[in-house]
């Protein structure tokens, strides 16, 4: 198992990914996380619902109702044209902090 303090400061990339795919409701986010992580990491509820709140507060995804289904209205959120620009600054962010993080890991197995 992944210790989650080491993804924790990355679910909001993470979740951006997501959403930049296609617009979806919160259950449907973290069965993606789990499905594409073999079931390594999973996120917490909770976790994921704070995250949204974030994300929306900073304008970076915004949410609507989908349709009824099952019992009642899904809230599906959207990523914002400031949250790509966001999610693209992550990555880079990203690239150059594994590649650093690569320079004193690689190659000690």
């Amino acid at each position: 198992m992944i210790r989650s303090d080491l993804i924790r400061g990355h679910l909001d990339s993470i979740i951006l990914r997501l959403i930049l795919e296609q617009d979806r409701y919160g259950y449907e986010i973290s069965k993606e996380i789990s499905l594409r992580t073999n079931h390594r990491f999973q996120i917490k509820e909770a976790t994921l619902y704070a995250v949204f709140q974030r994300l929306e507060k900073k304008e970076l995804i915004e949410s609507y109702l989908g349709n009824v289904s099952q019992g009642g209205k899904r809230k599906y959120y959207t990523i914002t044209t400031l949250g790509k620009a966001y999610l693209k600054e992550m990555i880079e962010e990203w690239i150059e902090t594994k590649e650093i993080i690569d320079l004193f890991m690689e190659g000690l197995n």
